[in-house]
């Protein structure tokens, strides 16, 4: 008996002995090697291969005079960041959805929302900034922009009752843009236009999941996604391309500012033609301003149905009531090709 206890005793305290010389060790010493300061060596003591992958990460104002230091900038945006991160996905949430709205009823979609959007805790950071004389009117700086985010975005798309989850995470980008304030002008803000262009190709990383799978660990996806995202980026805004924001009313192009709204509902149409192979239609309405750059509003899609009702209300920000004119247009809606125009008026 003495014999078989022992065997026992020793069979459940060895394990046992050992589990709690492990957690003795992560709590204990594991946890004192990660608070060990690292190693700090400068520059010039680092052998050759140290040096070489540490060179990409070296503040340009320590490798090229013309870049100056702007710490105060980053301070600045690292506190600020809490308020600018709530303050920016307000914005993206409003200025995505008329586009998430206008594939609502295409496909079998139902609706698309966000689930969560936060850009993270970590600011994008200025590694250095260049500032330019000119003998024009004009001010030019070419900051150089790195941003290691935390960001997490997911966006839910219900098709047919069934949820499909879209996340965005761990958005890295590094750019290289030249910012011109043109035209000086003795009116605050003291400039006409604001031009911006990229002087590099942009590096731009981040994970995407799909269903909670890495769709990016497909093999060769990954290499593809970063080579036609950084090509798009750069034949939009790639140098010499500029993109030209107006500031001023006074500016050539400048943006108009709304004088009033413009109510619409969309109440009925009578006796569309028979599109569909059964002699139904599927018919919706996408209306517009002209003038406008934002995307079209549109109607539910009434499926089956030559008489639709909608009694839909839309509201249009009207900023010349004597050039632009409301363009509506009803498409016969297509489940697997593009739709078809039934009216425009």
């Amino acid at each position: 008996m003495g014999l078989v206890g022992g065997v026992v005793g020793f069979c459940l305290g060895l394990p046992i002995g050992l589990a709690a010389a492990y957690f003795v060790y992560l709590r204990y010493f594991a946890a004192a090697r990660r608070l060990q300061d690292p190693v700090i060596k400068p520059l010039r003591d680092l052998d050759s291969e140290t040096l070489q992958a540490t060179i990409p990460h070296i503040p340009l104002w320590v490798k090229s005079p013309d870049y100056e230091r702007i710490d105060w900038m980053n301070k600045f945006i690292f506190d600020m960041w809490p308020f600018l991160d709530k303050a920016i996905c307000k914005h993206i949430n409003r200025a995505t959805r008329p586009i998430f709205d206008q594939y609502v009823g295409q496909y079998g979609i139902e609706s698309i929302e966000f689930g969560e959007l936060t850009l993270g805790t970590l600011p994008p950071t200025f590694q250095g900034i260049k500032v330019y004389e000119m003998l024009e009117k004009e001010l030019v700086i070419e900051p150089v922009i790195r941003w290691a985010s935390t960001s997490n975005v997911t966006v839910n798309v219900k098709v047919q009752s069934f949820e499909v989850t879209v996340q965005l995470e761990d958005l890295h980008i590094m750019l290289t843009p030249r910012v011109i304030l043109k035209s000086l002008v003795p009116s605050f803000p003291c400039f006409a236009n604001l031009c911006v262009s990229l002087m590099e190709k942009p590096r731009i990383d981040f994970g995407l999941k799909l269903l909670c799978g890495d769709v990016m660990a497909i093999p060769g996806l990954y290499q593809y996604v970063q080579d036609q995202l950084s090509k798009q980026i750069s034949n939009l805004y790639h140098w010499p391309k500029v993109i030209q924001i107006p500031i001023l009313d006074g500016a050539s192009g400048a943006t108009k500012k709304p004088v009033g709204i413009l109510h619409v509902k969309v109440i009925r149409a009578l006796n569309l033609l028979k599109m569909d192979f059964l002699g139904k239609s599927d018919p919706y309405v996408k209306m517009r301003l002209s003038g406008e750059r934002l995307p079209s509003k549109k109607t539910s899609v009434k499926m089956s149905n030559l008489n639709p009702e909608w009694n839909e209300h839309f509201r249009f920000i009207v900023k010349d009531p004597d050039t632009q004119v409301l363009e509506l247009h009803m498409f016969d809606w297509e489940k697997v090709s593009s739709s078809m125009q039934l009216i425009y008026f």
